[in-house]
């Protein structure tokens, strides 16, 4: 399980969460109720990580011994099958009877949770769980968390400005990172060239909806350990770049992550998963970053690109594939230039190209 968070962090967190104006109301809802029963309530963020826990004392004391801890991360990567994990992984209710549970530390324990979600989005911004005994999952616990759930969620309407007052939204800004060095921010008629370290953490921020941390993006990001400070720079610098573009691009921490931003890369991945191959290719410009050495740019552009090509070269019509063959990465794939000239008619002018394409390529 990751690091809990540290006492001060915590705090400025569940200061800025868009949780916090509704706490005093689910409190005042669900924590007593819990206590009479002998058990907690726990709230999380979106990512899964518990942000304030109240209730039953002595239940709290022996939850704390299995990490069950304001400020650790429960979510379903982390610690495998659990209410609050699990449900924000479902997008629905969860009841997780004591060995159900993923981990042996959490079979003593049961428990109830329901998603939060922000009334005008429809996005997940929390967790609302209860945990204890066999009393976490009775036949009370689902309803009183789902009613508590509706009434912060009426509550979050009420507190949000009318949309009157905001200016409507506009597209999202769209990066493009296939078959380019560096990464291009467009939004409208803006464009802005990126610098690769810029790009990496834009891809992998837009990639992880839930936000990564510090630690994680790091990982993520650079070949070798380097100090937080390199990252904490960079991310300030890659702020004050977006807050100039104004193209509607905004850069969160705690956990970070990025809204109005979406990456070209990642439209071909869901046109291919429709099986929308043309689409896919239309999309798709070339490898992602070619030059970039980060680890996890380095697998998302492996990934992608035999993603496509076994779409591609496995089911795809002569068309597509000639199109696919454009492609640099393709230049050297003797199987997709045998493919191409099998699903050519006979009489088709382009026989003559992948034919002599395919005889440099074998040495005849």
């Amino acid at each position: 399980m990751e690091s809990v968070l540290g006492e001060d962090e915590l705090r400025s967190y569940r200061e800025g969460h868009a949780l916090a104006p509704v706490m005093p109301l689910i409190s005042d809802l669900l924590v007593q109720p819990a206590a009479d029963a002998g058990t907690v309530v726990a709230i999380g963020d979106e990512s899964g990580r518990l942000l304030w826990i109240d209730g039953d004392s002595g239940v709290r004391r022996r939850a704390e011994r299995m990490a069950f801890l304001e400020g650790a991360d429960w979510s379903e990567g982390s610690i495998g099958t659990s209410a609050p994990g699990t449900a924000l992984a479902t997008g629905g209710a969860v009841q997780i009877a004591g060995p159900e549970h993923f981990s042996p530390l959490v079979e003593a324990f049961s428990c109830t949770a329901v998603p939060i979600r922000d009334p005008r989005s429809g996005e997940p911004i929390g967790v609302v769980d209860i945990t204890g005994g066999e009393q976490a999952v009775s036949g009370y616990a689902l309803p009183l968390v789902r009613a508590a759930v509706a009434a912060a969620e009426e509550r979050l309407r009420a507190l949000a400005p009318p949309r009157g007052r905001r200016a409507p939204s506009s597209a999202p800004a769209v990066l493009a990172v296939t078959g380019r060095d560096h990464g291009v921010l467009r939004s409208g008629q803006r464009t802005l060239n990126l610098s690769v370290r810029h790009s990496e953490i834009l891809v992998l921020l837009a990639g992880s909806p839930r936000g990564l941390t510090a630690e994680e993006l790091s990982d993520r990001l650079y070949e070798q350990c380097v100090p937080a400070v390199t990252l904490r720079a960079e991310l300030v610098r890659l702020r004050k770049v977006l807050d100039r573009f104004g193209g509607g691009v905004e850069l969160h921490s705690r956990p970070y992550r990025v809204e109005g931003l979406e990456v070209d890369s990642m439209h071909a991945l869901a046109q291919l998963e429709r099986g929308s191959h043309r689409l896919a290719l239309n999309s798709y410009g070339g490898q992602i970053l070619p030059r970039s050495e980060s680890p996890a740019i380095a697998e998302l552009r492996d990934e992608l690109s035999a993603t496509l090509r076994e779409a591609v070269v496995g089911s795809a019509g002569a068309d597509v594939l000639m199109a696919y063959l454009q492609l640099p990465e393709a230049a050297d794939d003797a199987e997709a230039w045998q493919t191409a000239l099998r699903l050519l008619p006979p009489r088709s002018p382009k026989r003559a190209g992948v034919v002599a394409h395919l005889e440099r390529l074998l040495g005849v």
